[in-house]
């Protein structure tokens, strides 16, 4: 299909990117990384129970490859971050599939706490449960947090931390990770002595739960040394785990603007399209055709219909509605599909309040560096990257 080569074409550019900087030293893979992934294979066979955070948007491109090399594991965790970015009608296939593979899947929002109070209660029943099951006479039992760079991983610790804390006998001696908005650069968690020319890594255990003693080993995010498959990486680096820097801004927009414009989310926002404005303009009979007026009509109708009051998003997704709905070209066609992407582009200009004399490039970079912000705050829709294997099969 054209529409699936016009992804392609873009995939490929971000590959290509992303690989020359890695041949200047400037990729994803560091000797932090290196050095992380070796510690992190050893100390596996020695925890009682591996929890693998993964980021809900892309269930299986968030998957960390490491454990691949450790068929013999007994059954893990999966931990779906972020499901308050994802597509919620998926959720529940993608439990399902790691059901069937053997998996514990559990869904959560890092920034939720009645959320990550949820799963510290599962991690905590599914304790109990594997003593149980194995007689474990130990007081003390070891979980091993795992995950791709930007999955929330080390958020998610220090809140399970917080909470487990009120039920652990050492209060006031309890550590806390720090956590960096950069992917691959959390601090604390994990930090690195050199011995004769060689990286270790130490790992911060903390502690979050009692009876038994339950502790969370913490360890940086990693990804593969090389990344071949052109989807995957674009993947990665639309939801942040390869950091924005290796590529053009534009790039990665047009990328998401691909995915959006093949989905339906923007038929949601038909309220927010200016033609409404007009209308409800008219209907006020009253209202100037001023920039004041339409700012003033706009709030209101903010209030009537949209409670994030967040006027400058809502202007967006109605800027958006109307140049996809004015379109007339056949997305289906790459010539096309690319046309719409760039009328949107230019569009969304006035929609971000961009000032005007900056230039093609800045106008470019300004758009699309607002553009990705929204798109991963949610605030342009919930989306679920990765589809579900054909493999999946439905219970009778």
């Amino acid at each position: 299909m054209a529409t699936a080569s016009t992804a392609s074409r873009i995939t490929r550019k971000i590959v290509i990117a992303v690989k020359k900087a890695a041949s200047r030293n400037k990729g994803w893979y560091d000797l932090h990384m290196a050095a992380a992934s070796g510690a992190i294979a050893q100390r596996l066979p020695l925890v009682d129970l591996v929890a693998e955070i993964r980021d809900a948007r892309i269930p299986l491109s968030s998957e960390n490859e490491l454990l691949r090399d450790f068929p013999a594991l007994s059954k893990r965790i999966v931990v779906m971050n972020k499901i308050d970015l994802a597509d919620q009608t998926q959720v529940k296939g993608w439990m399902r599939y790691f059901e069937q593979q053997n998996c514990i899947p559990y869904g959560v929002n890092s920034h939720n706490k009645d959320s990550v109070k949820g799963l510290l209660n599962f991690i905590q029943a599914q304790v109990r449960g594997l003593c149980k099951a194995n007689h474990h006479a130990s007081e003390t039992i070891t979980i091993m947090l795992v995950g791709i760079p930007n999955v929330g991983k080390s958020a998610l610790a220090n809140s399970l931390h917080q909470m487990g804390r009120i039920s652990a006998a050492e209060k006031g001696r309890l550590k806390r990770a720090t956590v960096s908005p950069q992917p691959g650069e959390t601090k604390d968690i994990s930090s690195f002595k050199q011995y004769n020319g060689v990286f270790h890594a130490q790992h911060l255990h903390l502690q979050i739960g009692s009876h038994p003693n339950i502790y969370l080993l913490d360890t940086p995010g990693i990804l593969p040394r090389m990344i071949h498959d052109a989807e995957l990486c674009s993947k990665l680096v639309l939801t942040g785990a390869i950091r924005d820097g290796l590529i053009e801004q534009k790039e990665l927009a047009r990328y998401f603007l691909t995915i959006l414009n093949l989905s339906d989310q923007y038929k949601k926002w038909a309220k927010f399209s200016t033609n409404e404005d007009r209308l409800l303009s008219f209907i006020e009979h009253k209202v100037e055709d001023s920039i004041s007026s339409k700012l003033e009509m706009r709030q209101k109708k903010q209030h009537m219909m949209d409670h994030t009051q967040d006027l400058i998003v809502n202007d967006v997704r109605g800027t958006i509605f109307d140049t996809i709905s004015c379109f007339d070209g056949n997305i289906e066609l790459e010539e096309d599909m690319i046309k719409l992407m760039e009328a949107e582009l230019v569009a969304l200009r006035e929609a971000f309040r961009v000032p005007q004399g900056l230039g093609e490039y800045v106008y470019n970079r300004v758009v699309s560096v607002k553009l990705l912000d929204l798109y991963r705050t949610g605030r342009l829709g919930h989306y679920t990257l990765d589809t579900l294997p054909l493999t999946l099969h439905h219970p009778l």
